[in-house]
């Protein structure tokens, strides 16, 4: 990559001519042959939607990743085979790759070696629209970037000399490093900017007692789809991963005449990249921030609880874990008269979803289809919220902690600094009689 370059349009998988790919995949002792294949089969919709073809795939069991080329050697000389029968360009790994394992690799196998992060990384350079996103993305390639330099031999030793400056200089990989490091500390500087405007929204809306939904979900399950059916909004809609960045916010009028702010958000996947959490972390503030967390789930997809594990831990990894969520069970519609036979045919598997989920719902946003039960219980859980509080109970007091298991509807609970945090459903009697305990 060229320093001078923005690193937001030096994406990883060319778009001119679509790439053959071969996937690798390995299952360790944890996993199974199945959770590998499925990994595969999200990693190819991944390539697909970068703009490249899926032409081959490898599969290996180890114990643990070999340092070097992250498959053993002779599976390595298996996967250089099957480039070569299938004309590959690039191998993608549905694991993260180490700098060093990528060199390597490329080394062996004489084509670009990438991993999954790369690529996700790369669809997002594609469907960033908004300068905030855009330079989000920016800022997530170059920290995944970063660590991956690599110097070019002796021939760059020296840059310059001079009375003064005389001495071994400053090699072209310090220089290339040095350049990305401000560029990385611009681009920060540009985004706390926009933080700080999104904070003075955000305390407007607090003064006012606006009222906030984030839609969360896993990518591709309709939420785009969802805001547009109950806000009649016009929002773009692609069936295709991540076509959705930047959150967008639209007004929603309530059935018992509330009106509350519903938002967007960027849809997740298993194995998000940690440098995409941290860049989008100003963004994603607003799910942290929100009354209620609606969790848009994929009825139709073949491992829902999956994808809802996976959408689970990137809130955890927010601060947003903690806060109220409703499960709505999305594409109703695909799954066949009343979820049973016809579509998908996975009627019997969302009715024990919605069963392993209490109080979750079943919608389609295409159709229309339960959004009135929807809004309703929308409705009923924001006032449900107007009377939740946040406790501290000392360790030592587990007396109180019982008591106030017996009196409230516990929404959270987790560890604290001095004692076990609680949020909880109080009535004007529960609240004066644990008044002591509430968490500043």
């Amino acid at each position: 990559m060229s320093p001078n370059e923005s690193a937001f349009t030096d994406t990883l998988i060319s778009r001119e001519v679509r790439e053959r790919i071969v996937l690798v995949g390995v299952t360790f002792p944890h996993g199974t042959v199945a959770s590998t294949e499925a990994g595969l089969d999200e990693l190819a919709r991944l390539v697909d939607t970068a703009g490249a073809d899926v032409v081959g795939r490898v599969v290996q069991r180890r114990d643990a990743p070999d340092p070097a080329t992250f498959l053993g050697r002779g599976k390595a000389d298996e996967l250089l085979a099957v480039c070569l029968g299938t004309d590959a360009d690039t191998v993608v790994f549905d694991d993260d790759l180490s700098p060093a394992q990528q060199r390597n690799l490329e080394k062996l196998l004489g084509r670009t070696a990438i991993d999954r992060t790369a690529v996700i990384l790369d669809i997002f350079a594609q469907n960033a629209r908004s300068q905030e996103g855009r330079a989000q993305v920016e800022l997530a390639l170059l920290r995944y970037r970063l660590p991956r330099l690599r110097g070019r031999g002796r021939t760059f030793s020296q840059q310059a000399g001079g009375i003064g400056t005389r001495g071994p200089g400053e090699t072209q990989l310090e220089v290339d490093r040095r350049r990305i490091l401000e560029r990385i500390r611009r681009l920060e500087a540009d985004l706390g900017k926009l933080e700080q405007t999104r904070h003075v929204q955000r305390r407007g809306r607090q003064r006012s007692r606006q009222r906030l939904v984030s839609l969360v979900g896993y990518t591709n399950a309709g939420k785009s789809t969802l805001l547009n059916r109950l806000c009649a909004s016009d929002v773009l809609v692609e069936d295709r991963l991540f076509s959705t960045l930047d959150p967008r916010t639209r007004r929603l009028d309530l059935p018992g005449g509330e009106t509350v702010l519903v938002t967007d958000t960027v849809g997740f996947v298993r194995k998000l990249p940690h440098q995409l959490v941290e860049a989008f972390r100003s963004t994603l503030e607003v799910v942290a921030e929100s009354d209620l967390v609606v969790h848009v789930v994929d009825g139709s997809a073949p491992d829902p609880e999956g994808q809802i594990d996976a959408v689970r831990s990137v809130l955890a990894e927010i601060g947003a874990d903690s806060l109220p969520e409703l499960v709505v069970v999305n594409k109703a519609d695909a799954l066949g008269p009343d979820g049973g036979a016809g579509g998908t045919g996975r009627g019997e598997e969302v009715r024990r979803l919605v069963a392993s989920h209490p109080g979750s719902i079943v919608v389609s946003a295409r159709t229309g289809a339960g959004l009135d039960q929807l809004l309703t219980t929308v409705g009923d859980r924001l006032r449900v919220g107007d009377r939740v509080v946040e406790l501290e109970i000392p360790w030592a007091r587990g007396d109180v902690l019982a008591a106030v298991h017996r009196e409230g509807e516990i929404v959270a609970e987790r560890p604290g600094e001095g004692g076990t945090r609680v949020q909880v459903v109080l009535d004007d009697v529960g609240r004066a009689r644990f008044s002591e305990y509430l968490a500043s």
